[in-house]
């Protein structure tokens, strides 16, 4: 999105220093910066003002401050994330009616991924880059926004109450979907009931012309119609207004279905691993289709879709082994997907690495348990990374883990699994590269 600086300026309540520059879009990080970009110097762990220079050195049109640098040109605030915050809200003025929220428990990025894909055979769509769904993420992707855009897929995340209400002041969704709720940072939010509560903070913020995605196979997420004055478009795999017929996996993990709805039907093959992702699918499908998307376009847009990295990330190792590289995040519901992916993959003998399963408060201990007992009733073999809750073979790490894996070979099949602070990318990596 390109602003001048003296836009910024006025939605932030800065002080400008420097020559007029008109900025396209925003920056946070001084290593990746764009020419062109308005970084913004952020306090925290590090101090985002000691890379001011190298942001301006990086091509930065100008830099959004909370204290003057030596040159180039600057608005100067009192606080640079209250800035931020600030000049998304009113940044979204410039972006087209149809912005679309996205949350849930589990696979709000891959519903992203998929409904991008499925909105982009008709629209010119910008969505949230990998999992950019926070306080600082949802400003930056409407920042981020070119000018052409028509449809806009945001990605909201939450870890406490008021959380997505807050994301929601500043995208103004037209349309809000939800994919599930279940038990995720638990500690932060407590019981299943207050995660739903918080995650149809998304449908109260919707408005009277807009639409309300619920998934009609949890009870929790479909009960949020009562919270809706949008119009409301279920789906699900049992029931729903969208929903898919004659469900089939093929050996490479792949769903194929019949796509149903109001707009007609059309066959689905997804390019995606993994059952569950029906389920993403039908998200994404129903709110394309809300947007006016016609279901052929819907149906092939689907099957053209690839997700961000590190999620359901079905390799063939040189040596002929299956590596299915889940390690992007975990909770109880999308680590039983991940093993029942596992289960249904073509092998003689079965493995899950699993790491940690991180913000689950007082039911971690129970939940780490009771995947363990899914995987030794799927026959999986499991090693714990430093995660003995789940019970299996411990290991202290990564290396450990390998070592006690040894060598795989054709008629093996991996699932390397884990929060983002279990680190366990690299161990899949290694795996598919051996």
């Amino acid at each position: 999105m390109r602003l001048p600086v003296t836009y910024v300026t006025s939605a932030t309540g800065g002080e400008l220093w420097g020559p007029d520059a008109t900025v396209d879009g925003a920056c946070i990080d001084s290593r990746l910066i764009r020419p062109g970009q308005l970084f913004i110097a952020l306090r925290g762990a590090r101090d985002g003002h000691d890379f001011v220079d190298a942001a301006l050195a990086g091509g930065a049109a100008a830099c959004l401050v909370e204290r003057r640098p030596r040159s180039g040109t600057c608005i100067v605030i009192p606080d640079t994330f209250v800035g931020l915050t600030a000049l998304a809200t009113a940044a979204r003025e410039r972006l087209p009616a149809r912005v679309i929220g996205v949350t849930g428990s589990v696979g709000k990025t891959s519903t992203k991924d998929l409904l991008a894909a499925a909105l982009a055979r008709r629209w010119r769509v910008s969505a949230s880059p990998k999992s950019f769904n926070n306080e600082l993420g949802v400003p930056l992707t409407v920042l981020e926004t070119p000018d052409d855009t028509e449809v806009v897929v945001v990605e909201m995340g939450a870890r406490g109450q008021g959380h997505v209400a807050s994301l929601c002041e500043v995208a103004r969704p037209l349309v809000g979907v939800v994919t599930t709720v279940g038990v995720s940072h638990a500690e932060f939010f407590g019981t299943v009931d207050d995660v739903a509560r918080a995650k149809g903070e998304l449908i109260e913020a919707l408005p009277g012309n807009g639409t309300a995605i619920l998934n009609a196979d949890v009870p929790l997420v479909a009960a949020m119609a009562r919270r809706a004055v949008a119009r409301v478009l279920t789906f699900g795999l049992a029931t729903g207004d969208v929903r898919a017929e004659d469900v089939t996996l093929g050996e490479d993990l792949r769903p194929r279905f019949r796509l149903r709805s109001p707009w007609g039907d059309a066959p689905v093959s997804l390019a995606v691993s993994g059952h569950h992702q029906v389920a993403n699918a039908l998200a994404a499908a129903a709110a394309a289709l809300a947007c006016e998307t016609a279901i052929e376009d819907v149906a092939s847009g689907l099957g053209d879709a690839h997700l961000s990295p590190w999620r359901m990330q079905l390799e063939r190792s040189p040596s002929g082994a299956l590596v299915l590289n889940d390690t992007y995040n975990a909770n109880p519901l999308s680590t039983e997907a991940a093993l029942r992916s596992l289960a249904a993959l073509p092998a003689v003998r079965r493995t899950a690495l699993l790491g940690v399963m991180a913000e689950l408060g007082d039911v971690g201990p129970t939940e780490h348990a009771r995947m363990g007992a899914l995987a030794t009733e799927l026959g999986i073999r499991v090693i714990a990374v430093a995660a003995p809750d789940y019970g299996g073979e411990p290991a202290v790490d990564a290396d450990h883990a390998l070592a006690l894996l040894g060598p795989v070979v054709q008629g093996d099949a991996v699932l390397v699994k884990g929060s983002r602070a279990a680190g366990l990318e690299g161990v899949a990596g290694t795996l598919a590269s051996s």
